[in-house]
């Protein structure tokens, strides 16, 4: 009798462990099997190319976001620093006179230098990094606006090519996986990463521990806005141009995407695998509701929804390791 239930109470176990750590995985792949059977257009070639274009923006602004959340913190500011590093490059090349690659280069140290801004003021400043990238957020996307004196400004044909196609694959799914294999290398591979790992489970003991917390926080809000660049930099290259209202809330989006995928608000926790997936949920429910002409607002409350879901999920994950 034991040693047939044994098995079956492991299985049971590795069953529980599975879904726990790929439940968004796992509702993607639901939520893709519902669309198929609702409509006979989610899973035609196209729409499937258009959902990888879509994606690739929110998911590289999501890495970066990763980082951040894994570490603790919050960057509420990457949607503007996104805009703004957009801005800075069309900015060096339409009016500066800057070579098309070196506005590219420009264009992602921008992000990286308002990184670092959020990151001094967060880790050296003392202020709470939900106020240090509050305020960035507001200063960012007036910058943007006072560059572009609200108007769009033309982008390198570097940065357009990002927008276009390498053979029959577009730029944007081409720079999406760089960008996830890249940041996954950060944060399982390097000692930087494995850093973000214990500043977000216990700052104090991180600290008492010999790391460099304050340098570490600076390097991982550096990241962050270098990657809200090149999201930044793809959507100009998508659109053609740099638009001073760009990425307007997409850093809900990336909170959203990282929380979805299974990261913990408290930090300590988080994969990159995990925010790609929670990344294509959200592009998926928006593509899928646009294909059964949901109309916007409720668009909004599904997503709305879906991001409350995830962030009760994680709350009760938390509750279930502190028993």
């Amino acid at each position: 009798m034991s040693s047939t239930t044994m098995p079956a109470q492991r299985r049971g176990v590795d069953y529980k462990k599975f879904l726990a750590n790929n439940g968004a995985l796992v509702g993607l792949v639901v939520l893709c099997l519902a669309l198929f059977i609702a409509t006979p257009n989610f899973l035609t070639g196209q729409n499937l190319l258009n959902i990888g274009i879509q994606v690739s923006t929110v998911a590289v602004l999501a890495f970066g976001m990763t980082f951040v959340i894994v570490a603790g913190g919050i960057d509420l500011s990457v949607g503007s620093v996104a805009a703004l590093s957009a801005m800075a490059s069309g900015w060096m090349f339409a009016s500066g006179g800057f070579p098309g690659w070196i506005a590219l280069v420009g264009g992602l140290a921008v992000g990286a230098l308002a990184g670092v801004i959020s990151g001094l003021a967060n880790a050296y400043g003392k202020l709470p990094s939900f106020i240090a990238t509050l305020a960035m957020l507001s200063v960012a996307r007036g910058l943007t606006l006072v560059i572009s004196d609200g108007r769009p400004i033309q982008t390198a044909p570097e940065v357009s090519f990002l927008g276009g196609n390498l053979g029959p694959v577009p730029m944007p799914i081409v720079i999406l996986v760089i960008a996830a294999l890249g940041a996954s290398f950060i944060l399982n591979r390097t000692v930087i990463g494995r850093s973000m790992y214990a500043v977000g489970g216990n700052a104090e003991a991180a600290r008492l521990s010999g790391l460099p917390v304050k340098r570490i926080l600076v390097t991982v809000f550096a990241l962050a806005g270098l990657f809200a660049a090149l999201a930044g930099l793809l959507l100009a290259g998508r659109l053609d141009s740099a638009q001073p209202q760009a990425a307007a809330g997409y850093e809900l989006d990336a909170i959203a995407a990282v929380v979805i995928g299974g990261a913990s608000l408290s930090g300590g926790l988080g994969r990159i695998s995990g925010t790609l997936v929670g990344a294509l949920v959200l592009v998926v429910i928006r593509n899928g509701l646009n294909l059964l002409n949901v109309t916007s607002f409720w668009q909004q409350v599904v997503i709305g929804l879906v991001i409350a879901l995830a962030v009760g999920v994680d709350v009760l994950r938390r509750k279930t390791r502190s028993s």
